[in-house]
């Protein structure tokens, strides 16, 4: 949603930006749940009793249908297989081993040409991330793609949970779906086609606590889609005031690691269980924590590399190392070899799991954990991606120093003026309340030991 779009809504009576949110719900449903949405979730769950052997020919077959796919209809692809070719290189592109490392750079350069020639952009879902990175990424799915996707969510993230999309439930994100000023309920919208209430996770306070109970309550919800650190930072309210949200039997964690102590306030705070998921918007990786505590990936959504972090060779068994992913879903806009940004720490190799699925484990994912804003009267705000969408930068940070200060490291691109600056300081203000903005441009943005760096610091403690 762009600015002007997002004010519009923003001055909506509450009910209004339910029935707009309803709107996009039936847009959603449409796009990730067709006819054939249980046969696709009943298929997921019979998968994860294969053996190795099966689980080892259908990706075999699946990987060199995406490799040829890639190689012969991807632009991109296909020409650097050509350049290589006039160099006098004439390894096969039918083994994956022979392709070169892709970074995310490439693709944020020219999405366009990651796509397959046989594509129709329009008849395509366009999704935005930056994930950790504070740098947009463009990426288009097609419907049977996002069917596949969203099905093996529905088995491995809710199933497994005992819940499914029939019931009604909660996400606690990042979604601007009320206006920062707001200080008094509703801080959520209803979304009735997906039975979703979504809440803003950006109006968490003791002061909110309350209506934010009285409203998963109301609904009906029986679990709980959530960024760890805003479901912690909920649950510590409510068994802080003697609360209680009755009839909530899962949560369920995305988009950040779920420390021990996360969960142990969830299950304070929600009475139940809280389970972690791991995925990526470029869906070439995936995995659900079980009821036993393993960490289980989907051989369906990506074929997993792990390499060292100063070089590009192999990490040694049982080694971390950086998460190289090639996607098996999305055939149309193949990403082969793409370094994540992600690091993974495999299980010991001859690790099993006691709930006796055939899918293979992981000790963790590392990397994802972002810092959250603290706004003047206590709310925390959470995924500021959007701050920086559609603007003219190669990279930006944004850094909290007190409550009333917030400075933004950035690398201009071309086309950067005042006008993109105050942008910028809007859209902060608009999550953040009167804050002052000080933009800051640099030659580089400060990496971390791995590499990375956080797209958001907040140096108060």
């Amino acid at each position: 949603m762009n600015d002007r779009l997002l004010s519009i809504y923003h001055s909506l009576p509450p009910w209004l930006r339910s029935w707009a949110a309803s709107l996009r719900g039936l847009q959603l449903r449409y796009w990730r749940y067709g006819a054939d949405a249980e046969r696709l979730v009943a298929e997921a769950l019979e998968r994860e009793s294969w053996s190795a052997e099966k689980w080892g020919k259908w990706r075999e077959e699946r990987l060199a249908f995406i490799l040829h796919r890639a190689a012969t209809m991807v632009p991109f692809y296909r020409e650097e297989w050509a350049r290589r070719r006039r160099r006098g290189d004439q390894a096969s592109w039918e083994y994956q081993e022979n392709w070169g490392l892709l970074e995310k750079e490439s693709v944020r350069r020219n999405p366009h040409a990651f796509l397959a020639e046989d594509c129709d952009r329009r008849r395509m879902i366009h999704d935005r991330t930056s994930g950790t990175t504070g740098k947009p990424l463009d990426l288009w799915l097609s419907r049977e793609t996002a069917r596949a996707w969203y099905a093996l969510f529905e088995a491995r993230g809710r199933r497994w949970r005992g819940v499914s999309r029939f019931e009604p439930w909660a996400i606690l994100g990042g979604q601007a779906v009320v206006p920062a000023r707001a200080n008094r309920p509703p801080f959520w919208v209803w979304n009735a086609p997906m039975k979703q209430l979504y809440l803003s996770a950006n109006h968490i306070s003791g002061r909110n606590v309350a209506s934010y109970v009285e409203a998963m309550e109301r609904s009906g919800v029986t679990h709980l889609v959530t960024y760890s650190s805003s479901a912690a930072l909920l649950a510590r309210e409510i068994a802080k005031q003697g609360l209680q949200v009755k009839g909530m039997r899962a949560v369920i964690t995305n988009a950040e690691p779920l420390l021990q102590s996360q969960r142990e306030e969830m299950r304070r705070g929600f009475d139940c269980e809280a389970r972690e998921t791991y995925g990526l918007c470029e869906i070439a990786a995936a995995a659900s924590e079980c009821d036993e505590g393993g960490l289980h990936l989907w051989p369906e959504a990506g074929w997993i590399e792990t390499i060292n972090d100063d070089d590009d060779f192999p990490a040694p068994p049982g080694a971390a190392g950086r998460l190289v992913c090639t996607g098996l879903i999305n055939a149309d806009m193949p990403l082969i070899r793409y370094i994540t940004g992600d690091r993974l720490r495999p299980a010991d190799r001859d690790a099993s799991c006691r709930c006796g699925r055939s899918l293979p484990l992981i000790a963790g994912i590392e990397g994802r954990a972002n810092d959250m804003l603290i706004a003047r009267d206590g709310r925390r705000i959470y995924w500021l991606d959007p701050v920086f969408y559609g603007l003219p930068l190669s990279e930006a940070q944004i850094v909290q120093k007190s409550l009333d200060l917030i400075h933004v490291r950035y690398l201009p691109a071309a086309g950067f003026d005042q006008t993109t600056a105050k942008t910028i300081a809007d859209r902060l203000r608009a999550r953040m309340g009167d804050v002052e903005v000080k933009m800051e441009p640099s030659r580089e943005i400060p990496r971390n030991p791995n590499g990375k760096f956080q797209a958001v610091v907040c140096e108060i403690r």
